[in-house]
């Protein structure tokens, strides 16, 4: 498995607004500026974001902030919006459906349960948490 540059965008821009917003609004700029990313590409995240309800947009402003405390988002849910899985083999990924070798692959189970520890490691890893890390260790 992988994670693009799309889900680790996101993941720092999520973070951000947690960590920037105070309950507010977060400039467009200012996220832009600290994490290093062109204002468009921070853009196209947002609106993915609005479109799933998890930031609220301020758009003659171009502001955003989180739709929920930060406590509420969890690094799985956000990663697998933007990634679509977090599979570390196509035959997990249910939309490659089941596998033929299903039945008789003597490496299944091992995948299984690579992922189910991925997945349980990041379904348990809010936003929250993350920001309370220290920097060092992020």
């Amino acid at each position: 498995m992988m994670i693009s540059k799309k889900g680790r965008y996101t993941l720092r821009v999520m973070v951000d607004l947690a960590e920037n917003s105070d309950g507010g609004y977060v400039m467009l700029k200012d996220i832009a500026e600290r994490q290093e990313l062109p204002e468009a590409y921070i853009i196209r995240i947002m609106e993915f974001l609005s479109e799933h309800g998890m930031v609220d947009i301020m758009d003659e402003e171009q502001k955003y902030h989180l739709s929920m405390p930060p406590a509420e988002y969890s690094v799985g849910k956000i990663l697998r919006l933007a990634e679509g899985t977090l599979a570390p083999v196509e035959c997990l990924d249910c939309k490659s459906g089941k596998c033929e070798r299903s039945e008789k692959c003597s490496t299944l189970p091992m995948w299984k349960e690579v992922d189910r520890l991925i997945n349980g490691y990041f379904d348990n890893l809010s936003l929250e948490m993350i920001m309370n890390m220290p920097k060092e260790e992020r």
